[in-house]
């Protein structure tokens, strides 16, 4: 792997490469199981960073937003797939995206050096947002990100770790689909890369056939299994931020497996990866 990594290190040094780590890779795994691939995965977003790459990681966690309310005896309700969000919902979110999430995935990376640096997107107004729908309560929809902080945590060849908390004008606070906001911050940084972590080797034209993984696809396709009807569920949101990113400056954007031992190095140091690669047309890098 050492080998037919060389060049892709020469290819993308000094390239951003913003990571959506998501909380379902996390969750319905035992402790000890969390533990190893949240080290394994510390350990690839570090590699990256010392052969000269740029990772920026965006993390969600409603999985382990769920379990905090049901600890807490407060019901969810899902409208169209998002949790509607009241005010004591959202101090839930708060506390487990920036104080628990957060938290563990700086303190992974951190014990390789003083890398990693958590922020939230109420930082420096690194996220704007308004409400998606009234319906939903204090669910965000993103109207501008500002990445000036992040350009200068990246600058001082730090990690930035984010969690997608936003807020709007007044201060107001908004939980934002992680999904959309690693999209989001991916176009506004104009990335080399987006890569989604999930619990899903990538994408599938039937998403009950793992034989049916599509390796590399052009942005102009997969709109049109968006506008088809051909995507459900969580994809939805990940397919929607790729073609959103790649339209807008991001060179590419991949879908795969975070579960997999160093997923992250398999699919961008290697020449057939090991998920879905959205690009705008070309061979497959």
């Amino acid at each position: 792997m050492l080998i037919e990594a060389l060049p892709y290190i020469t290819r993308f040094r000094d390239t951003t490469v913003v990571i959506k780590y998501g909380g379902n890779v996390l969750s319905g795994v035992s402790a000890a199981d969390e533990s190893e691939a949240l080290r394994l995965f510390a350990e690839d977003v570090v590699l990256m960073r010392q052969v000269g790459m740029k990772p920026v990681v965006v993390h969600g966690g409603g999985p382990q937003i769920g379990e905090m309310l049901t600890k807490l005896n407060i019901t969810s309700e899902f409208r169209n797939g998002l949790r509607v969000t009241d005010a004591e919902t959202l101090d839930v979110a708060r506390m487990v995206l920036v104080g628990r999430v957060n938290r563990d995935i700086v303190s992974a990376i951190n014990t390789h050096g003083a890398l990693a640096v958590g922020v939230s997107g109420e930082d420096a107004r690194l996220i704007r947002a308004t409400t998606l729908d009234p319906e939903l309560g204090f669910v965000g929809h993103i109207t501008e990100v500002d990445p000036t902080l992040l350009h200068r945590l990246l600058a001082e060849e730090l990690i930035p770790v984010i969690a997608t908390i936003g807020t709007d004008d007044q201060g107001q606070a908004y939980n934002i689909n992680a999904d959309t906001a690693a999209g989001a911050i991916a176009a506004a940084l104009h990335a080399e890369k987006l890569v989604y972590l999930t619990n899903i080797e990538g994408l599938r034209r039937d998403v009950a056939d793992p034989a049916s993984l599509i390796s590399t696809i052009e942005v102009q396709e997969l709109a049109a299994m968006l506008e088809d009807g051909s995507l459900e569920g969580g994809m939805i949101p990940k397919v929607e931020s790729c073609v959103h990113a790649v339209r807008n400056g991001v060179a590419k954007a991949h879908i795969l497996d975070g579960r997999a031992p160093h997923a992250l190095l398999l699919e961008i140091f290697t020449t057939r990866g090991i998920g879905t690669q959205v690009t705008n047309g070309g061979e497959f890098e």
